[in-house]
């Protein structure tokens, strides 16, 4: 069926209501109405994740309930009397979708616990391990745009659903006609008949004790949490709640909130990318901090697993920190604080991905700690976990991505912007009874490590035409490799689609024993690098690139020549 004739079906079906038909009827851009039905939203390990529209292409409550039906079926199929948890943030339709999910779900006979207001991403994660659930969902889109909204999928183990379960769920999902095989139930029915159960504060509790236990200086936290000066924002989502209680509970009461971004609002009228990593999301907190003079500024994503910190250098301008930035300085401060508390170990791990900066493998190897790359999603970091506590092989001690997000302690199995706000401001407090702030602490780093600087670049290619272009591109720099960037050699490839490893300089290959993504990873002589990889959850490529400096001035001018010759490379602006 081509999208002309998909788009047809979606104006006659009597299933389709009469809004929906009226937005599809007011298309007259050929090429969109192309965009929305050129094929169903695709459904990966990471669930959904679209522009909320009519549409196959699209998220709506059709697209959203046929991949409910198709979960539902995975799950009656492998479990007995199977329960899933579900939650929302403070997206647009979040609710909605939660909603149609939970009634999906509970006509085909699955137990459904909904949280009753919108929670953080992270919550989730902890409530399906917590009520002993097969699944999770989590309506959200994280950081994108108010158009965007997702669909995330969690497994038993609390983690995003790996990828051969993910495969499975997707085959059921393509077997479903939209118009005629998607079961549902009023919300009143599925309470009577006990298969609708909302979740509560007692879940809460639960999660914040378990959040407590991360505190790696106990004594510290408990004897001076109250002289650490804060500023908090949540950017309009759903940390609000959560971070401000564990922030009172361990006694941080100098907290100062960011009013304007306070309360939930899926259109994020103050931060039209809510991102943490971009910079702009922070002015208001910049502005209240010439009044009110912090210690430690951070805030939160709408889904509240990504948080972002800003931190005042000694010229006196206020910097967002990088996610690899606020990782080393956290990397240090935990394996340093387990030294002085007397816990270190050689079985301690720090976990990251292979887009993360190595100066965190510096670190590691200063405390005689271990480190594990694995493949960018923390989903494998939580995979890792997994396997950690079944082997007793390693303590986790903290795992990271350069894209903001940050998780210790076992009992979440995705990134929790909730656990990281504890553990930055245990950071930050310890450091200020040394007289220093975290932009000093970072510098100290530098000196002791050396200049490590990362950069990203994303390119957009929307479309059916940037996904070919995406993969075009990719295909080309596979089957024709440079064997240098400014001058320096590449010492080694890492294609992680073909599982191979070649160093370059002495011919020999080896196999990357991870699972299989259409990542390729240049390493050079010089201990730079550069990756290049599609984006999961945008219609983007990736281009990581990281470089080592004498100073900060050598490492950023390094850089800039750097990612300038990766661009030429693949015929990019």
């Amino acid at each position: 069926m081509n999208y002309k004739q998909s788009y047809e079906m979606w104006l006659e079906s009597d299933v389709i209501d009469i809004i929906t038909k009226e937005e599809l009827k007011a298309l007259n851009n050929e090429k969109e109405i192309e965009d929305r039905f050129y094929k169903n939203l695709e459904f990966g390990t990471g669930g959904l994740r679209g522009k909320i529209a009519a549409g196959t292409n699209r998220m709506n409550i059709y697209t959203v309930g046929k991949a409910t039906q198709g979960l539902a079926k995975y799950l009656v199929t492998n479990f007995t009397n199977p329960s899933i948890a579900i939650a929302y943030d403070s997206r647009n339709m979040s609710d909605v979708f939660a909603e149609t999910a939970a009634k999906v779900l509970a006509a085909n006979g699955v137990k459904v616990y909904l949280y009753e207001s919108l929670r953080p991403t992270p919550m989730l994660s902890f409530a399906v391990r917590h009520l002993g659930a097969e699944a999770g969902i989590v309506l959200t889109a994280s950081h994108n745009p108010k158009e965007y909204n997702g669909y995330k999928v969690y497994g038993s183990d609390g983690g995003q659903l790996t990828d051969n379960a993910a495969n499975e769920v997707l085959g059921y999902i393509n077997e479903i006609d939209l118009f005629t095989g998607i079961k549902t139930m009023n919300t009143e029915d599925a309470v009577k008949a006990g298969l609708l159960v909302y979740i509560g504060e007692d879940v809460d509790n639960a999660y914040y004790e378990k959040v407590e236990t991360v505190v790696v200086n106990k004594e510290l936290v408990k004897e001076r949490a109250s002289e650490l000066n804060i500023i908090y924002t949540p950017i309009h989502g759903s940390g609000n709640i959560p971070v401000r209680a564990m922030l009172k509970r361990l006694g941080y009461t100098n907290v100062h909130i960011v009013k304007e971004q306070e309360l939930p609002d899926g259109n994020f009228p103050t931060a039209p990318y809510p991102n943490p990593e971009n910079p702009q999301v922070f002015e208001l907190a910049i502005e209240m901090a010439k009044e009110v003079g912090p210690d430690l500024i951070f805030g939160t994503d709408p889904d509240c697993d990504r948080i972002g910190v800003i931190v005042k250098e000694d010229s006196g301008e206020y910097k967002v920190l990088t996610g690899n930035q606020v990782g080393v300085l956290l990397s240090e401060y935990m394996l340093n604080a387990r030294k002085e508390t007397g816990v270190l170990s050689t079985k301690d791990t720090l976990i990251k991905t292979i887009v993360t900066t190595e100066m965190a493998t510096r670190v590691a190897e200063a405390y005689d700690a271990q480190i594990m790359s694995v493949l960018t999603g923390f989903k494998y970091i939580g995979e890792k976990i997994e396997e950690f506590e079944q082997t007793g092989s390693n303590n986790f001690v903290l795992g990271f991505e350069e894209s903001y997000g940050y998780l210790s302690g076992g009992f979440v199995r995705d990134k929790d912007a909730v656990i990281a706000a504890t553990l930055i401001a245990e950071m930050a407090l310890y450091y200020k009874t040394k007289g220093k702030n975290l932009a000093q602490a970072l510098h100290d780093l530098f000196e002791k490590y050396g200049y490590y600087k990362e950069e990203l670049v994303s390119i957009t290619m929307e479309g059916k035409d940037g996904q070919e272009q995406i993969a075009a591109m990719i295909t080309a720099l596979r089957e024709n490799t440079p064997t240098e960037v400014n001058g320096v050699k590449i010492a080694t490839v890492e294609d992680y689609k073909l599982s191979t490893r070649t160093n370059v300089l002495e011919g020999t290959k080896e196999e990357i024993k991870l699972p299989k993504s259409n990542v390729l990873k240049f390493v050079l002589e010089d201990r730079s690098w550069f990756v290049i990889r599609p984006s999961g959850t945008e219609p983007k490529v990736k281009i990581y690139a990281s470089v080592v400096g004498k100073d900060e001035v050598d490492a950023a001018e390094k850089s800039k020549a750097f990612v300038s010759n990766i661009k030429q490379i693949l015929n990019v602006k």
